[in-house]
């Protein structure tokens, strides 16, 4: 990084990669700026790369599974310091007058901007943050291992932690990618009676390695029937991006059991069968994320119970080809950039 200026990835138009050099400046009032370590590389970078929602302005750096170090703080920041660890989520900080902040629910607040969409994220080596979107990190794990932690990990911790499944309770993990792997290590961790539902053989191994009690193949039998002969999983979490799929598994729910959505699939409506949710009053929901302390939360509950993703790191210029191996599913789970910072 030359003096002065900084390298960062951006999306200059719809699927269009630039690697440039933008001048370092101070950061606004109520916001820091972070020299980067590690950025995760999520599937939702889609949303900006692919433009996804109305009203992205480019050009727009993405990413939102940020850690880095704080080396300057714009006026009116409080409770951060200079040289701090700070990580970086989807959600970059909640405006604290909307209903949804009135009643404490921060996650949907109305106006909170997502990092890498509504602002410049990190894929940089430089990055301006919110102090309200910003999450201490402990001294472990690594730069390049929180970088998942502080979005797929808090996403499977908080989803698995607020469902109603309980130590000792059949809980079923749908997918193992880049969401499902660390929702086995999580639900282990927790002390539930973990069941992987994947396709093929081939990931058999892994699952179990990864905190499995039970493998299913869905290329060999019918989830929701395998999840019954085992009496009925008290929630299943659907990590993977199909919703035809997921639709098909509530059948495999115990009575009162639940079917938590964190994976967005692109294969049209979830067919679901109302007699399935009807006889044995079943439910189905969705989890988004989490706040900044939940944030906190799961990197604690890592570091103590030693979950940590499976990565795969590369030099930020590279950008461009870990977000295509992403897309194309051959991520083994997660991408994470690196920058040149990582050492200071």
């Amino acid at each position: 990084m030359a003096a002065g200026t900084y390298r960062a990835v951006q999306v200059s138009a719809t699927g269009q990669f630039e690697l440039v050099s933008r001048a370092v400046t101070a950061p606004p009032a109520g916001m820091v700026r972070l020299r980067v370590e590690a950025c995760g590389v999520c599937h939702s970078d889609a949303i900006t790369v692919l433009g996804l929602l109305p009203g992205i302005n480019y050009p727009r750096v993405p990413g939102h599974e940020v850690i880095g170090k704080i080396d300057a703080l714009g006026d009116g920041v409080t409770g951060w310091s200079i040289g701090q660890r700070v990580g970086v989520g989807y959600l970059g900080g909640p405006d604290f007058h909307c209903v949804s902040c009135r009643r404490g629910d921060f996650v949907n607040c109305s106006n909170q901007g997502v990092t890498g969409v509504a602002a410049d994220g990190g894929y940089a080596e430089v990055m301006f943050a919110s102090e309200h979107g910003l999450v201490a990190v402990p001294g472990a794990p690594s730069p390049q291992d929180a970088a998942p932690l502080v979005c797929a990990g808090v996403t499977t911790y908080n989803a698995l932690r607020n469902s109603p499944a309980r130590s000792g309770d059949l809980v079923a993990i749908q997918g193992i990618g880049g969401l499902g792997h660390l929702g086995l290590q999580f639900a282990r961790a927790m002390g539930m009676r973990v069941a992987a539902i994947g396709r093929g053989a081939d990931k058999q191994e892994l699952a179990l390695m990864l905190g499995a009690h039970t493998y299913i193949d869905t290329q060999k039998t019918d989830a929701a029937t395998a999840l019954q002969a085992l009496g009925g999983a008290k929630v299943i979490l659907a990590t993977a991006a199909s919703n035809k799929a997921a639709g098909q598994l509530v059948a495999g729910l115990a009575p009162r059991g639940t079917l938590v959505m964190v994976g967005v699939g692109g294969d049209g409506p979830m067919p679901v069968s109302p007699a399935a949710l009807v006889f044995g009053s079943r439910t189905i929901t969705g989890a988004l994320t989490g706040t900044t302390i939940e944030t906190e939360d799961a990197l604690s509950f890592s570091v103590l119970h030693n979950v940590r993703p499976v990565i795969e790191t590369v030099p930020l210029e590279q950008a461009a080809e870990a977000y295509a191996r992403m897309m194309r599913g051959e991520a083994r789970f997660r991408m994470v950039l690196r920058t040149e910072n990582v050492a200071t």
